[in-house]
């Protein structure tokens, strides 16, 4: 059996139980894996990113593959010379075969270096593939190196860098000039919900106006302090591209990340977040059914690529240029690792903030304790007042 035949006989069994994102980075890393188990380059008439583009978006994609009227000429003259030209899987049996293969998952087109989680997500999915090679008796073992040997995958940093967060005033005055820009009453609540609710970008594309609580305008509690609102998170949407998708639709359904299905959590809504919720839902005539941050074509969520050109673009206008050139608040997931910082570094306990953050207290320290700061006195403040040995 050629690894082309076996590849597309895995993707076919795998399509119907994985999600749309499983069914993307499958493809990206059997494409990978295809082109090093070559018996030769691909023919100098064919265009390598047109290749890359034809085992990834037909051969490795179960519904386009098998809809063969739609497949382009060229495509189909690329998938036949590389169904002729792919070795057989007893090329896993030979190491320096399997070196190629592991080395061209850790390189990017370009010849640098891939990002390491990028890896390491490849070479889980490779060893998907190959451990049913072998339970299908295909191979005899699996070859793939396992622990501390060479070529084993990349370690993947844990915890995020302090560097890429921003602060206060700049998320401020990003927020003002996303508000002044077109639809940026839309833009301005949305990446708001992320700064201050710590919600994942996909969670709060996906809320609807029913999943909030909000207090009356004006309402105070006995102490006099404004009441906070809350929400609640129980579905998220990934974009992954419509043609990975059951449905077609851009955005795939999901439960939340890591959750039982159908389990819900409830985060709080600051007084100040309440206030700019209620003005956009009375802006946009929202009823209880409609989505909370509705795309500018009527029933579509926000897309992402609008999302990260808005953010990119304010970075650009509001940040000074070597902050903007910086990886400072580089990416929109940054919004929401700004607000579990600042909910940790305000002394709310890990439990509490993994809750609303939708993460194990484990994953929350590990991921974010570098970044707890300003407590350090208080701190040196009690560790001063125990006394370590007799005094005299």
């Amino acid at each position: 059996m050629s690894w082309y035949e076996f590849a597309v006989e895995f993707v076919d069994d795998a399509w119907p139980g994985y999600s749309a994102n499983q069914r993307k980075n499958v493809a990206k890393a059997l494409m990978t894996a295809t082109i090093a188990l070559l018996r030769t380059p691909p023919p100098a008439r064919f265009d390598p990113v047109r290749v890359r583009t034809a085992l990834r978006e037909w051969a490795f994609h179960a519904k386009r593959r098998a809809d063969t009227t739609g497949t382009p000429p060229d495509i189909r003259e690329i998938l036949g010379w590389v169904e002729r030209n792919t070795r057989n899987m007893s090329a896993w049996e030979e190491p320096e075969q399997v070196d190629r293969v592991l080395h061209a998952l850790g390189t990017k087109l370009d010849g640098t270096a891939a990002a390491p989680s990028s890896v390491l997500r490849h070479r889980r999915i490779m060893n998907l593939v190959i451990e049913k090679a072998v339970r299908r008796k295909v191979l005899s073992r699996n070859p793939l190196p396992k622990g501390k040997v060479a070529n084993a995958a990349p370690s993947v940093p844990a915890a995020i860098d302090k560097r890429s967060l921003l602060n206060t005033a700049q998320i401020q005055s990003m927020l003002a000039w996303i508000g002044t820009r077109r639809y940026g009453h839309v833009y301005q609540a949305f990446f708001a919900t992320l700064c201050y609710a710590g919600l994942r970008p996909e969670e709060a594309v996906a809320l609807r106006v029913a999943d909030l609580e909000l207090p009356a305008a004006g309402a105070l509690t006995e102490d006099g302090d404004p009441v906070w609102g809350e929400v609640i998170v129980h579905e998220a949407q990934p974009e992954v591209g419509s043609g990975w998708t059951d449905s077609g639709e851009p955005h795939e359904e999901r439960g939340l990340k890591g959750r039982p299905k159908g389990d819900t959590r409830t985060v709080p809504l600051h007084p100040d977040l309440v206030a700019l919720l209620r003005a956009l839902i009375a802006k946009l005539q929202l009823s209880k059914g409609d989505l909370l941050f509705p795309g500018q074509l009527k029933g579509q969520m926000l897309a992402g690529s609008v999302l990260r050109r808005i953010w990119d673009k304010a970075r650009e206008d509001v940040l000074p240029s070597h902050v903007y050139r910086s990886i400072a608040g580089e990416r929109v997931y940054d919004c929401r690792n700004v607000c579990l910082t600042n909910w940790l570094n305000a002394g709310i306990p890990p439990a509490t903030v993994a809750y609303w953050a939708g993460n194990s207290v484990q994953v929350l320290l590990t991921v974010y304790a570098r970044c707890i700061t300003g407590r350090e006195a208080d701190y040196l403040r009690r560790a001063y007042g125990t006394h370590y040995y007799p005094a005299g």
